[in-house]
């Protein structure tokens, strides 16, 4: 993809959501705030992030790469979260606190754009962390840990 066909098309992203860089950093810092504080999720982050900001930083590239394909985020992730003790619950819980954040800092149409990309993501994650451990997912199966 060219730098200018790239361009036009986060031009267009913003044109249509109001996504800009101030909203995602907004949305990850209230995000990951609620995450700190959650019983379930929490712990699975405090147990490997001991320096918050860096960590966010990261999420701030991440995001602004799904969210308006810029190409900032360049990484792989998956390889960490398939070793993570997680399951169908915890991006459950994930995913609930995402949407509740997106919904009560972004408009409509940003946080509609941001919860379709926060989904698929939660889906892959949790197809890479059930392949981690060995079990293959069928369509429309949850994983579920049989040992917490």
């Amino acid at each position: 993809m060219s730098v200018e066909s790239r361009a036009q098309i986060t031009a267009d992203i913003v044109a249509r959501t109001g996504i800009d860089e101030a909203m995602i950093e907004r949305l990850v810092r209230g995000f990951y705030a609620k995450v700190q504080e959650d019983d379930l999720i929490g712990p699975v982050f405090a147990a490997r992030i001991k320096d918050w900001e860096p960590h966010l930083q990261r999420m701030f590239a991440f995001w602004s790469s799904v969210a308006l394909l810029n190409g900032r985020y360049s990484g792989t992730p998956m390889p960490i979260h398939m070793k993570l003790p997680v399951d169908a619950a915890h991006f459950d819980r994930w995913l609930m606190l995402f949407e509740a954040t997106a919904r009560e800092l972004c408009p409509p149409a940003a946080a509609d754009h941001f919860l379709e990309r926060a989904r698929n993501i939660a889906n892959s994650l949790e197809m890479g962390v059930a392949i981690g451990q060995g079990v293959s997912l069928r369509k429309g199966e949850r994983f579920h840990r049989t040992e917490n």
